[in-house]
């Protein structure tokens, strides 16, 4: 644990908490080095979550502690986030805010409590957004994003699962114990053959679909998963059948 970004084990999943608090957890050049340093150090996890100390997921950029000078610096937490080996959760506990709203929008998902909320405010500060304008677009449509960014106004926890920032709304206790379980069932899964599906996602994001899925043939190919013995898959889909029996009581 770094003093302003703590990292919990368990069993298969990481548990990344930006830790300051008393700057709502805003991003200066010491925690963007901190998620740098700490994505790497979970590649042997099934998954990791990342959240924030309350009240606040992460307020944006640290301008007192970090200057304007170095805001190019940043997106290097963000990138160190999307090209994480093993699969992100954003679990939103409070505000997220344009540089916060970045890091969680370079997860793979997100899942919030009642008390996120969410913004762009490049344009209010007057600073040309980062990652923010190529990510929101494609996780929630050109009209709603241009809504955001042009505006730079908040979003709350239900407009923002309408929208599709967030998977799900949970009470805020029940948060980090429903994405560490979520975490949990990814780390649960063929590692080798979720790191194959998440390549192959992002090489056809933005395919035409018959380039889309002759991509997506090479990347079935190359995870080996038709090579898999039948008796292996019939036994996975018995578990798969038992699991859905059980979850229906």
């Amino acid at each position: 644990m770094s003093e302003v970004l703590s990292i919990r084990r368990q069993g298969d999943v990481a548990l990344l908490t930006l830790h300051r608090p008393a700057a709502r957890n805003a991003l200066n050049a010491k925690l963007a080095q901190a998620i740098c340093d700490a994505i790497p150090r979970c590649r042997d996890a099934g998954a990791i979550v990342i959240t924030g100390a309350d009240p606040a997921f992460c307020a944006g950029l640290d301008l007192r502690d970090l200057g304007v000078e170095h805001l190019s610096d940043l997106p290097r937490a963000f990138d160190a986030v999307r090209a994480s080996e093993v699969p992100t959760i954003a679990a939103v506990n409070g505000p997220a805010v344009t540089g916060g709203f970045e890091l969680a929008l370079a997860c793979d998902f997100v899942i919030g409590s009642e008390h996120a909320t969410f913004a762009d405010t490049h344009v209010r500060v007057g600073v040309f957004p980062g990652p923010v304008l190529v990510d929101l677009p494609r996780r929630i449509g050109m009209a709603r994003a241009r809504e955001m960014s042009l505006t730079g106004n908040f979003v709350n926890a239900k407009r923002a699962l309408e929208f599709g920032i967030l998977n799900q709304v949970v009470p805020h206790q029940e948060l980090i114990p429903t994405a560490l379980e979520l975490a949990s069932d990814i780390a649960d899964q063929d590692q080798e053959l979720i790191a194959h599906i998440r390549r192959a996602w992002d090489a056809t994001a933005d395919l035409p679909y018959g380039d889309a899925m002759a991509t997506r043939k090479e990347h079935a190919l190359a995870s080996g998963s038709g090579r898999r013995r039948g008796q292996d898959i019939a036994a996975r889909r018995e578990q798969v059948v038992r699991r859905a029996k059980k979850q229906r009581r």
